[in-house]
């Protein structure tokens, strides 16, 4: 689509379902960082990603000793890796390229959540979100699992006791909590069940920061953008709240650190709060005051500007979209399927809903051109007009009245080695990124059977008409070999040969010359008795054959 065609006053996001995808029965998605390759767990154990470009399967991941419902997906920065954590409480860390597993451990809980550390580029650390359990950070490279706090210490400056290996209560005081890491991924954010955000570095285990939440409902998601700008929160109370992110994009733990150094005449909780307030700012609140709904997997746009949230009524599938100001912009209703989970597109406005019935849908905008915006005083005509050019129209116009020309340097010298910022401006140019996946051709079975098939028949029909030949050449008779093997083998019996009728040798006689009445009947007495001879001839030969 062309952009000068395309209404400026149309909000960048998507209206209508373009298309649904389906294999099995999906339980989640996640695109990559640059939106080409979609991948999602199903409901088998399997992940598929999908090349997002043509719709079509790229690879199919698929774990033997996993058979239980996939519960999450992440995908590592560069795109070479993939997360997938299943409901037989396993974490699997895959080889997008080559398909294949590099490390899978059990824990004792079923993580809902599993995000791999974004600051590290091949990652083999992650941090999981269990049940019924503390979040954890799950180490695959030395097999180590840390569980971090989830309340505030009795006193700020004393280290979290560093849990490893630890067997967890079977009825855990708390109710699940969220976690993610922040873009560079030194710094891990946790929403707990009395209403708190706890910054947390996830190295010492220490609890460096505390943000308390108004109204002190059960966090459930948390989830920063793209540019790590802004950070999500979804609560109970069935409100998503969105926070400035006050600390520097890079560096966060030392600006953390030299924060809290700064809070001496404060110890305890009210230590950890001031430090907060320094970490992360309410920017805005949303909520349908109406239905009073829950949100499902709340989350930004691509590019920051847009927050969405599904429905968690059952027996709707509805996703909300506002802007960062605060306003409801649409309302996209689909069928009558609950929601489960969503994606947005990271480049385009483009969102992927998964229903209950494990359809993935995916949303597009639905543009509509506008040539006005072509020039100024381009007008649309819904119809033909008759029209009558001015006398002056096509006139040249006069020296004086042409436009001045812009003032141009032409000896200033052109920049042709500074490379454009790329949007995705934290990427490392001596990492290759894994785009697109290369495409495998399936071959045609069925196709390749009966072709096999049909060189086998012919096969032997040559060999059986190479060695009738042999055998007529041993007999003396000549081998006709105008004749191909295929009619050769179809016809068993050899074609006899008709004799002329009398009728017809009267009138090959006609053509050659007209004969009078007299030879005429001379020719037929002759025919006659040809034609007798010739049926005695063949009795006695009939008779001495047998």
């Amino acid at each position: 689509m062309n952009a000068p065609i395309i209404d400026p006053l149309q909000g960048d996001f998507p209206e209508v379902i373009e298309e649904y995808l389906e294999h099995g029965v999906i339980k989640c998605v996640a695109f990559n960082r640059r939106g080409t390759l979609l991948a999602a767990g199903c409901a088998d154990g399997s992940c598929v990603i999908w090349d997002f470009e043509t719709r079509g399967i790229a690879k199919e991941l698929r774990d033997k000793d996993c058979a239980a419902a996939i519960t999450s997906v992440c995908w590592s920065k560069y795109g070479h890796r993939v997360l997938v954590s299943a409901a037989d409480k396993s974490l699997t860390l895959w080889d997008v390229l080559c398909g294949n597993k590099i490390a899978r451990t059990v824990l004792q809980q079923t993580p809902l959540h599993a995000r791999l550390n974004p600051g590290l580029t091949s990652p083999s650390l992650c941090l999981a979100c269990p049940l019924s359990s503390a979040p954890m950070i799950v180490d695959f490279g030395i097999g180590c699992t840390t569980l971090l706090p989830v309340t505030v210490p009795e006193m700020a400056d004393v280290l979290a006791p560093s849990q490893r290996h630890k067997c967890l209560e079977a009825n855990p005081p708390f109710s699940p909590a969220a976690a993610c890491f922040n873009k560079q991924g030194d710094l891990v954010y946790i929403g707990n069940s009395k209403g708190e955000i706890l910054v947390i570095d996830y190295r010492s285990v220490r609890v460096l920061a505390m943000v308390p939440v108004s109204g002190g409902a059960l966090v459930k998601n948390i989830v920063f953008c793209r540019n790590g700008q802004y950070l999500l929160m979804n609560s109970n109370d069935r409100t998503i709240r969105i926070y400035e992110n006050l600390l520097p994009p890079k560096n966060a733990l030392a600006a953390l650190e030299d924060s809290n150094k700064g809070m001496d005449g404060l110890e305890g909780v009210e230590r950890l709060k001031a430090v907060g307030s320094k970490c992360l700012s309410l920017f805005r609140e949303f909520q349908d005051s109406i239905t009073k709904v829950h949100w499902k997997a709340p989350c930004f746009s691509g590019d920051g500007e847009w927050v969405v949230g599904g429905s968690a009524s059952k027996g709707e599938h509805k996703v909300y979209i506002w802007d960062l100001a605060g306003h409801l912009v649409k309302i996209l209703e689909g069928p009558k399927e609950a929601l489960i989970d969503l994606a947005w597109h990271p480049v385009h406005p483009i969102i992927a809903s998964v229903s209950l019935t494990g359809l993935v849908y995916i949303w597009a905008k639905d543009y509509t051109e506008n040539w006005s915006a072509f020039a100024p005083d381009f007008k649309e005509l819904e119809e033909n007009e008759e029209y009558v050019e001015r006398e002056d129209e096509f006139d040249l116009m006069p020296e004086t009245e042409k436009v001045k020309v812009t003032d141009v340097n032409e000896d200033e010298d052109v920049d042709i080695l500074t490379v454009e910022k790329d949007p995705f401006s934290d990427s490392d140019m001596s990492e290759e990124e894994l785009r697109f996946l290369p495409a495998e051709p399936i071959p045609d079975i069925n196709g390749q059977k009966e072709k096999g098939v049909d060189s086998t028949k012919l096969l032997e029909t040559r060999n059986s008409a190479s060695l009738a030949s042999e055998e007529a050449g041993q007999n003396g008779y000549a081998a006709n070999h105008a004749s191909s093997p295929i009619r050769d083998a179809g016809e068993t019996r050899p074609r006899r040969k008709r004799k002329p009728s009398e009728k017809g040798m009267e009138l090959q006689a006609e053509k050659v010359g007209k004969p009078s009445n007299g030879s005429s009947r001379q020719t037929r007495a002759r025919n006659r008795a040809a034609l007798g001879q010739g049926c005695d001839n063949g009795i006695e030969d009939d008779d001495a054959s047998d």
